[in-house]
């Protein structure tokens, strides 16, 4: 035989199995397996079929190893780079108002819009247990597709890992991202200052309730849904009218009461909040006051803690309102000078107690 006929490119068997070889393949498996970890033809089709048709993009097409990203496009947009990466384990998967695949993507651009950068790009690496569901698995990164475009980011490498049934709860997904700093823009817990103002953009403790409920455990019928939403619109509306914002993080696992902690011991300064003005919903109230939880340390994944000068507070306040994402912002309280490193809650009563950092974890797995 001639083979040199037999694999020319000109040859039609060849073609036809080039074709083949080429063509994106479907995932036949109803359950993940450990071929599908292994690097070979189950794994690349599941690659294919699952995230490269869901995230796909000029650099995520390239299908290599890594993104190659065009650093002189970058400097055009800012002269910093923010780099963040998450984990998240969240029990169970779906939840009101959200999923894990959501979630993944809305994390990891909150984290990078607190620095004020504009979300570029994220990586996407899943570990993936024996036997997990494919079409649940399909549903997340359909999930985590929706919220890239909403947020304007891409998507552009990943991993994927399979282990043994057992050894993993089902799904867990890490997510790296890179945005770009504006210049003039230097957000940091070592600006906060005596007299500065404390505002959050809406209700706390929806996500931790959320999760709650969604476990089972309680035989409780309540409509609150997570907040998991992209915060990165709302910063850039902040800091078009206060570019000067002093600090801003978002309030997730430990909720409110662990961020002003982390303020007011970076800054060396006190904080005092008043219970009247921090927006709950009654029914979160409810479930807090079953279980004997503190909404004040309920996770969070759609809002934020702004710090800025009490003369701009009312300003970015109303910017804030003026935004869906912001418009149920609230003043909550300011910064004092002593005593140093603590965390004040003025009550209902007229009283005041100490707001300290939480000791171990209220409720585990919550993002």
């Amino acid at each position: 035989m001639d083979f040199s006929k037999t694999n020319s490119v000109s040859n039609p068997l060849f073609q036809k199995i080039e074709q083949v070889r080429r063509r994106p393949a479907k995932v036949k498996d109803t359950h993940i397996n450990l071929a599908h970890g292994s690097g070979g033809k189950a794994m690349r089709d599941l690659i294919d079929d699952i995230f490269v048709s869901n995230f796909d993009n000029p650099l995520l097409s390239q299908l290599e190893d890594q993104a190659s990203l065009d650093l002189s496009s970058l400097l055009q947009q800012g002269d910093r780079l923010a780099f963040t990466t998450d984990s998240y384990v969240v029990d169970p998967l779906f939840f009101p108002g959200s999923d894990i695949g959501e979630l993944a993507v809305n994390g990891t651009v909150n984290d990078l819009a607190m620095s004020g950068a504009k979300p570029l790009y994220l990586t996407c690496s899943v570990i993936l247990e024996e036997g997990l569901p494919t079409e649940t698995l399909r549903r997340v990164a359909t999930s985590m597709k929706i919220a890239a475009q909403k947020a304007g980011v891409q998507i552009v490498t990943g991993d994927t890992k399979v282990v043994h049934r057992g050894c993993a709860d089902k799904l867990f997904i890490n997510t790296a991202g890179i945005g770009i700093i504006p210049s003039g823009v230097n957000i940091s817990a070592h600006n906060i200052q005596p007299g500065d103002a404390i505002i959050v953009n809406g209700e706390l403790g929806n996500h931790g309730a959320a999760i709650l409920i969604a476990r089972g455990e309680l035989a409780l019928e309540t409509n609150i849904e997570s907040d998991c939403q992209p915060l990165h619109d709302l910063v850039a509306t902040i800091l078009h009218v206060c570019p000067q914002v002093h600090a801003m993080r978002d309030a997730t696992r430990g909720g409110l009461a662990t961020v002003l902690n982390e303020f007011a011991l970076t800054s060396n300064v006190g904080i005092r909040i008043h219970e009247a003005s921090i927006p709950v919903r009654e029914e979160v109230k409810g479930i807090c006051e079953i279980l004997g939880l503190d909404p004040l340390y309920l996770a969070n994944e759609g809002k934020l803690v702004v710090v800025v000068r009490a003369e701009q507070a009312h300003t970015v306040l109303s910017a804030m309102k003026s935004h869906p994402v912001g418009k149920d912002a609230c003043i909550i309280g300011e910064v004092i000078a002593s005593p140093p490193g603590v965390v004040f809650l003025k009550t209902t009563f007229g009283t005041e107690r100490i707001i300290d950092m939480l000791v171990g974890d209220q409720l585990p797995r919550i993002c």
